[in-house]
């Protein structure tokens, strides 16, 4: 079988692992051969009965992967990962992922983070990177709520720092919010704002890194469109890439 996760990688992935109680590590080929079927999932984004045999059984994989997600374990591998964040500045923003109809039909009553914009059934990645452009948070959001509403969830751990964002972050909760914090916003004024804040230009223009970042991020099929029923399972899938990034 060949690896697609380069052997430095899967190493760093297998150290935290082992650290990790309640889930079977002894087995280091077992381990990467989870890794490898998850990580072809993601980059794929083939439907899971269409996983290749040598990654073993199609549903024992995915059931797998679900009870990982419940543990914590994706979301204290991505954190683990996190070696060391450039603190200088931190950039926030969304962007609209389509959904599959597969995606569709989990639960009467229940969006699981899926709405209808005018780009169609969506779901909204809402992400805070740092100085450097690797990705630290994310939140999930339907594709029909505005940018803003998941802001202050996004950058509430951030103190003494600079905050980068578009027109779309322009309100002035958030950016009493960011004082609060003793955060500068770098975030320009709307056209019809009555009193336009100045912000520093150069600094602004640095807000492309969260682009970067989602474009990296839609290399992966599985990311790129939403076929995943429910936002647990999506967020998985983030927390891999993410923590995948990281180690590059």
């Amino acid at each position: 079988m060949k690896h697609n996760i380069p052997d430095y990688i899967f190493q760093k992935l297998y150290a935290h692992l082992r650290t990790v109680k309640g889930i079977h590590t002894k087995d280091d080929g077992n381990i990467r051969t989870f890794l490898e079927a998850i990580y072809y999932l993601a980059r794929t984004g083939c439907q899971i009965r269409l996983l290749p045999s040598y990654y073993g059984n199609c549903f024992c994989v995915y059931q797998r992967f679900l009870r990982w997600k419940k543990r914590g374990v994706w979301d204290s591998l991505f954190v683990a990962c996190q070696d060391y964040i450039d603190a200088e500045y931190f950039a926030i923003d969304a962007t609209i992922v389509r959904a599959n109809q597969c995606a569709a039909g989990y639960k009467k009553g229940s969006h699981e983070d899926l709405g209808r914009s005018c780009g169609g059934f969506s779901t909204k990645i809402c992400t805070l990177v740092d100085a450097l452009g690797n990705p630290v948070k994310f939140l999930l959001a339907p594709g029909n709520e505005h940018d803003i509403v998941q802001a202050e969830e996004l950058v509430k751990d951030l103190r003494n720092t600079k905050v980068l964002g578009d027109k779309a972050f322009d309100c002035k909760g958030f950016v009493d919010f960011l004082k609060e914090r003793k955060c500068e916003a770098v975030i320009p004024s709307r056209s019809n704002a009555k009193e336009k804040r100045e912000i520093d230009a150069h600094l602004y223009n640095e807000r492309h890194l969260v682009e970067c970042c989602f474009s990296k991020f839609k290399y992966n099929r599985r990311i790129a469109s939403r076929f995943c029923k429910t936002s647990s399972s999506f967020m998985g899938f983030l927390l891999f890439v993410g923590a995948i990034m990281w180690l590059r």
